[in-house]
Formats: structure tokens, C-alpha cells, sequence
């Protein structure tokens, strides 16, 4: 009975230390770790609005893109559904640097403000004749209209000769895969991951497109058309008649980077022999005047000089 007492006095006198003891820490430091964490509530930053976050993004996200975007849909209504079709081709033929809607969209807008500059002009040179002052805004307008269309051609030509200069060293890497022991699906993933160019952005594609069910055949018909490059299509009707007829494509992979090579050569001496042809107008124009000048100078003032001493005399 004397030992219950005794543990249960030690029990309330250890709950009362433990009570105070709580009770001094939190008059002392309670307080001030309240007012910190107050602190730090009220420094949290709040979510912006919606309108702060519009208007944090630039210009041309907030004004032209929803101008460009209205523009676009306006003009796709009344424009023919085959030159949408010719003008997504040839986006695909540059890589897809713009989507359709966003690259007519900025058709439209170049016409207009060229059209606009047009107006300017026409208002502003009142010397110049009434025909040629009525006919600048048509004009800027047409110019406006078409110089993406000619930006955009020379990204075709761009990608289509980075495609043609690369072509035989993926092939090469290609065949390298394949005899190595790995197929054809994973040797265009491999080389896609060890290289960065617009062939092995194509590649990607393919491997993107045949995971989600496409057959290779289609795939590869869809790249090389894609590229309108006549290598690419000679390699992919290649690679899809071995794969129809049995053929090993590892033996298809190395007649085919021998050609590519050979091509490349053939090329390159190509470009070699138009070299001079090419040279010749800057001979004619600008090398030669130079040397006429130092050569026949002195002589022409000599001849000048004596003509003027005769005629003195």
C-alpha cells in the first residue's frame, strides 16, 4: 500500500514538473516562434490573377497571336481545302517550323501591314504619278502575302540539303546497328539518340508513329514524303522491298550507304567543276577592271599628259 502511494505521489509530482516546465517554455519562446511563423504567413507571396499573368507574357503571346489566330480562321473559311492541303505539304517539307493556322495567319498580317506602308507611300509622295501612287498598296500588299511563302521555300532547301549532306553517314551508322544485332526499328532509335539533325528528327517520327500501331512501310512512305528528297526515297522503297521479300537488311543498309557515298562524291567533283563557271562574273567584274587600271593607268596619263604638253606648245 505505502509503495502504490508512493509511485503514484512520484507520477503527479514528475506531471506537475513536466507541466511547468511546458508552461515556462511556451511564456518564454512560444510567443516569439507564433510571431515568426505570423511572420512568415504574411511574406508568402499570394497567386497572381489572371490578369497580372496575361499581362506578364510578351507582346507578341498577348496582341499577335490572337490576331494572327483570328486572321487565320477567317481566311481558311474561304480558301480552298487543296491549297491548304499543298500549303500544310510544304510546311511538313520544312520541318513544320509553323503550324497552318499560324502561318497563314501571318500571311495575312504581312499583307496588311505591307499594304498598309503601301498606303503611307501613296499619301505621302504626291510628285509621284497617280497610277504608281494607287498601285503601292496592291503591290505591298502582294509582297506581304508572298515573302513568307518565299521564307518559307528557302527553309525547304535548307533542310532538304542538310537531309541530302547527312544522309550517308546515318545510313552508315544505320548499317553499323543492324550488324551489330539489333533491327532496324531500334538501329533508327539508336542513331536518333547519338545525333541531332533533321534526319534524325524524321527518324523519331518514324519510331513515334510505329510505336502507336502505323505499319513501317507506311511510316517510311510518310517520312520520305515528308522530304521530297529523291535519296530518302530511293532508300525507303529499298529498305521496303527487302522487308517484303525476306532480303537481309543489313546487306540492303551497306549497298545503300555505298551509293549514298558515291553520290556525295559525284556531287562535290560536281560543284568542283562549276566552281570556275561560277568565278567568272567576279573575274570580269572585279578583277579585271583592277588589273586594267594598274596596268594601263600610268600609260593613259602619260598619253593625257603629252596630248595636253602638245597642245600647250
Amino acid at each position: 500500500m505505502t509503495t502504490a502511494i508512493l509511485i503514484i505521489g512520484a507520477l503527479v509530482v514528475l506531471g506537475g514538473l513536466a507541466f511547468l516546465v511546458v508552461r515556462v517554455a511556451r511564456s518564454h519562446g512560444g510567443g516569439a516562434s507564433i510571431e515568426e511563423r505570423m511572420a512568415e504567413f504574411g511574406t508568402l507571396e499570394r497567386p497572381p490573377t489572371l490578369e497580372e499573368l496575361e499581362l506578364s507574357q510578351p507582346f507578341s503571346e498577348r496582341v499577335l497571336m490572337p490576331l494572327i489566330t483570328r486572321l487565320a480562321d477567317f481566311a481558311m473559311r474561304f480558301s480552298p481545302a487543296k491549297s491548304m492541303e499543298e500549303m500544310q505539304h510544304k510546311l511538313d517539307l520544312a520541318g513544320n517550323p509553323y503550324d497552318l493556322k499560324k502561318f497563314v495567319g501571318m500571311r495575312i498580317l504581312a499583307a496588311i501591314l505591307f499594304g498598309g506602308l503601301g498606303i503611307a507611300i501613296m499619301f505621302l509622295g504626291k510628285s509621284m504619278p497617280k497610277i504608281q501612287r494607287f498601285a503601292l498598296p496592291l503591290v505591298g500588299a502582294g509582297l506581304g502575302y508572298y515573302l513568307p511563302v518565299l521564307s518559307l521555300g528557302s527553309k525547304i532547301k535548307k533542310r532538304q540539303k542538310e537531309i541530302i549532306k547527312s544522309l550517308p553517314d546515318a545510313l552508315d551508322l544505320l548499317t553499323i546497328c543492324v550488324e551489330a544485332g539489333l533491327g532496324f526499328d531500334a538501329a533508327m532509335a539508336k542513331v536518333s539518340e547519338k545525333w541531332d539533325n533533321e534526319l534524325c528528327v524524321a527518324f523519331r517520327r518514324v519510331i513515334q508513329e510505329l510505336q502507336l500501331g502505323k505499319l513501317r512501310r507506311e511510316a517510311l512512305r510518310d517520312m520520305a514524303n515528308r522530304m521530297d528528297v529523291p535519296d530518302v526515297s530511293t532508300f525507303v522503297a529499298a529498305i521496303i522491298q527487302a522487308d517484303q521479300l525476306g532480303v537481309s537488311i543489313a546487306r540492303v543498309l551497306r549497298i545503300q550507304s555505298d551509293q549514298m557515298r558515291m553520290r556525295r562524291r559525284q556531287r562535290a567533283e560536281e560543284l568542283a567543276r562549276q566552281a570556275p563557271i561560277k568565278m567568272l562574273p567576279a573575274i570580269a567584274f572585279l578583277i579585271f577592271p583592277a588589273i586594267f587600271i594598274v596596268l594601263l593607268g600610268p600609260a593613259v596619263i602619260q598619253v593625257i599628259q603629252m596630248f595636253q604638253g602638245g597642245m600647250t606648245f
